[in-house]
């Protein structure tokens, strides 16, 4: 450690085997899919754990997820990166999505197009963000995202598509 970077802190990531998750989950519809991932039946994915987003709520054709960042997530100048902000946005357009396909179907992000509104930091407090699909679709989807802050304040809004597929 170099003189005058302060404290230095850890922090221990743990994840599941995204395989044996993507396995289990095939024979599932989207929605049943993350429901099972809600309710702590079915792992989530790696960088769900890694940033610590957590499914609140589910159903066809919107999802909400919840986060608290911490420093961990902080760019060179005191704020949260944009891309856990963008990461989150991305998660909830495509887990939207992922709630109008059948079994058998998955997708994946074609364009995220985030609009950054207001500045993230720790004492943001816990991030909202609700992704819901304003176009579903056999080859491609379309959605949205809005995420708020601790109070209520919009932090980010995002539109996006994703591309879907046979498994």
């Amino acid at each position: 450690m170099s003189e005058g970077w302060g404290e230095s802190r850890r922090k221990t990531v743990v994840w599941h085997d995204p395989l044996v998750t993507a396995t289990a989950g095939a024979g599932l519809s989207g929605v049943d899919f993350l429901v099972a991932m809600r309710d702590g039946t079915m792992a989530p994915a790696p960088i769900a754990e890694l940033f610590g987003f957590k499914i609140v709520d589910v159903e066809h054709g919107r999802v909400v997820f919840e986060c608290t960042p911490d420093e961990s997530a902080y760019n060179p100048i005191g704020l949260v990166h944009g891309g856990l902000v963008c990461t989150l946005a991305d998660t909830v357009i495509g887990c939207g999505v992922h709630t109008t396909l059948g079994v058998g179907f998955v997708y994946t992000s074609i364009v995220v197009n985030v609009s950054y509104l207001r500045a993230v930091t720790k004492d943001s407090g816990p991030l909202r963000a609700v992704g819901v699909t304003t176009k579903p679709g056999r080859r491609v989807a379309f959605g949205s995202a809005e995420i708020v802050d601790g109070d209520g304040k919009v932090v980010a809004t995002a539109t996006g598509s994703c591309l879907v597929m046979k498994r």
